[in-house]
């Protein structure tokens, strides 16, 4: 006999691409974007994202009227080095050319939050660029692909050109850590969410 169907969680991010991710798993969910700053914090990368994605779904848990809320943060990461978003074209550029024929991790932090318990787990990526020339860069900073993305490039879109190999959950480097969430939904509600 199946569980009854969850009720929809509520996601802390107004990301399209986390919403698509949540839609392709078949998860219902509803979006509230989150009252959270992200400001930066000397502490290492794991440490770094779970603390955001904390931070996110209990900024806005006070609207779940007990549903479950899921926080998700996303960083890049180059020899111990965190990579945010670039503010700007030329910082953009110079991000792509640090990240050029190298592997980096993608690291991205989960936090399932509900009034009784809170779940935090994390899950990294690696990913390998290919070794890019000015005019490779040239062209995807004129695509203004790297507009809000941590590490200045979504693989998704026209950003997967830059990509020559990935190790580990691709849908963690678009932005939501997929095989942590559905293993997380189905220990905690076997097949409510459809997993389990």
């Amino acid at each position: 006999m199946s569980a009854p169907p969850a009720a929809p969680l509520l996601l802390a991010s107004t990301s399209p691409q986390r919403r698509a991710i949540l839609a392709q798993l078949g998860v219902p969910f509803d979006v509230v974007a989150p009252r959270y700053e992200e400001a930066p914090l000397a502490v290492p990368p794991l440490e770094l994202v779970r603390t955001h994605a904390r931070g996110k779904a209990q900024s806005v848990a006070d609207e779940a009227a007990g549903r479950l809320v899921l926080g998700v943060d996303t960083v890049v990461v180059l020899d111990g080095e965190v990579y945010g978003k670039p503010g700007s074209a030329g910082e953009a550029e110079r991000m792509l050319e640090t990240l050029s024929g190298r592997t980096h991790e993608v690291v991205g932090g989960l936090c399932l939050l509900t009034p009784a318990w809170e779940e935090l787990v994390e899950a990294t990526t690696r990913v390998t660029f290919r070794p890019l020339t000015p005019s490779d860069l040239a062209a995807y900073v004129a695509s203004r692909g790297w507009e809000g993305r941590a590490g200045a490039y979504a693989i998704q879109g026209l950003g997967g050109a830059l990509v020559e190999r990935i190790e580990g959950d691709y849908l963690n480097v678009v932005g939501l850590p997929a095989a942590a969430l559905v293993r997380l939904l189905a220990e905690r509600f076997p097949g409510g969410y459809g997993f389990g």
